[in-house]
């Protein structure tokens, strides 16, 4: 019989470079990430944002630099990737999760520009992001890279329809890296967040937030995005070496009920 192994369920030392870090589910991981150990690049569009975050984390003690990153622009990705590699000295951990949203019809004026900004933003951004930490996560001893989706990948809304095809994107995307760099061990995950209580919902009444969480989720509620964070950090995890190409739910079992 062969000796149990030990596997390592620490990330201290590490450095995560996370993309919409200002609010929500980005802050909240990056949050964690820095309580955990990790050094924490944190990145957003809004630099106001990022820089509040990161000092807030550095005030407590821990290890955080702040970067502007519109995930929008390839260049600013290419530079800000290289910054927070040689300001840390590497990258270990990938996690995309910058994002954007707004409902319109097909046939709505506006749709077009709409298409190309969601597509850039929460699709093209992460091979772009991928790409430019790859140098660096090949140096890594425990690579990995997490990738934000949405339960509209799995199971689509009206109205929704630049948003469900970006992140349908961002599952096959995932699936498609996680089988062409498994062979270096970087594994490659997605996360598919149902209802959530961040900056992109506040403008959904609370009466309309709990009427949907009733009807369409298992445990009746809106997610927090601490609880998304908790499962980023499980997927990062040294132990969590063969585990790749998954795509998680984590949504209240939205996707689990029958109507």
């Amino acid at each position: 019989m062969r000796d149990y192994r030990e596997l390592s369920r620490s990330i201290a030392g590490s450095t995560v470079l996370v993309t919409g870090a200002a609010g929500g589910m980005g802050r909240a991981t990056a949050r964690l990430f820095a309580v955990e150990g990790a050094n924490v690049a944190v990145t957003d569009y809004l630099a106001a944002g990022a820089d509040e975050v990161a000092r807030e984390l550095v005030s407590k003690g821990y290890q955080a630099k702040a970067w502007k990153l519109d995930v929008a622009d390839g260049g600013e990705i290419r530079a800000v990737v290289d910054e927070a590699a040689s300001y840390f000295g590497g990258i270990d951990i990938v996690i995309n999760n910058a994002g954007v949203s707004g409902a319109m019809a097909i046939d709505a004026p506006g749709y077009e520009d709409q298409w190309d900004r969601h597509l850039a933003i929460l699709l093209t951004a992460h091979q772009r992001i991928v790409r430019a930490s790859l140098p660096y996560l090949r140096k890594s001893k425990s690579p990995r890279i997490v990738n934000i989706a949405s339960t509209e990948a799995l199971g689509a809304t009206a109205l929704q329809s630049a948003y469900s095809a970006a992140k349908g994107g961002v599952v096959s995307l995932t699936r498609s890296l996680a089988v062409e760099l498994g062979r270096e061990g970087i594994t490659v995950n997605c996360i598919c967040p149902g209802p959530i209580t961040t900056g992109m919902t506040q403008r959904i009444s609370d009466e309309h937030k709990a009427t949907y969480a009733r009807r369409r989720t298992a445990l009746g509620r809106y997610g927090d995005p601490e609880e998304v964070a908790h499962m980023t950090l499980s997927l990062c995890l040294p132990a969590a070496s063969f585990l790749t190409g998954a795509i998680i739910p984590v949504d209240g079992g939205l996707m689990a009920r029958n109507g």
